[in-house]
């Protein structure tokens, strides 16, 4: 954690706990774009996302003792804005989750000419909500399928699914795209 005055003894985090208004603008000016950036890969309107972070932020300040120092307090404060993420689709949408799929469809499928000229959160922006929640969860915030299944209150087997599903259409989604590509080029 940076220092904020220079003191040793008193660190950043320390001033966080004792909600210094100067601790805080500088912990939110070091993390609002990357917690923007976390909250954009959930949450695909713009402005909604911004409205996660910031109650994100005020969750943040308001149960900072709660942190106990077992791990980073990015890790922690990271997790507050995923979570506000989820309960953010949770509450506005209704979303489904659809069970096992036929063994069939898991072979690998194989492209030939890939190249990687893609702009990822626009891969994601075009999942659906609950393919999403659950490929960030695995992908990005490293969740056992387990850790998903409990957070999203589903099964194993249908954040498996979700997962699977969601490559798929990534996959998709991005061969589409490099085919109007190629077109245009042409």
């Amino acid at each position: 954690m940076k220092l904020l005055f220079g003191n040793k003894k008193d660190d950043l985090l320390s001033r966080l706990k004792r909600q210094e208004p100067a601790a805080q603008k500088v912990f939110y000016d070091q993390n609002v774009k990357k917690f923007l950036s976390v909250s954009r890969s959930y949450v695909t309107d713009l402005y909604q996302a911004e409205d996660c972070v910031i109650k994100a932020f005020c969750k943040i300040f308001k149960s900072i003792e709660t942190f106990r120092n077992d791990g980073s307090f990015e890790g922690w404060a990271r997790r507050i804005v995923v979570n506000e993420c989820l309960n953010f689709i949770k509450s506005r949408k209704t979303v489904f989750y659809l069970d096992d799929i036929n063994q069939s469809y898991l072979e690998e499928i194989y492209e030939e000419d890939v190249t990687f000229d893609f702009n990822a959160q626009e891969l994601l922006d075009q999942l659906p909500d609950a393919y999403r929640m659950v490929f960030n969860l695995y992908v990005l915030e490293d969740y056992s399928h387990q850790e998903i299944a409990d957070t999203l209150q589903i099964s194993v087997a249908v954040s498996k699914t979700q997962l699977f599903r969601a490559k798929e259409k990534m996959r998709k989604i991005y061969f589409q795209q490099q085919k109007a590509l190629k077109n245009e080029h042409y």
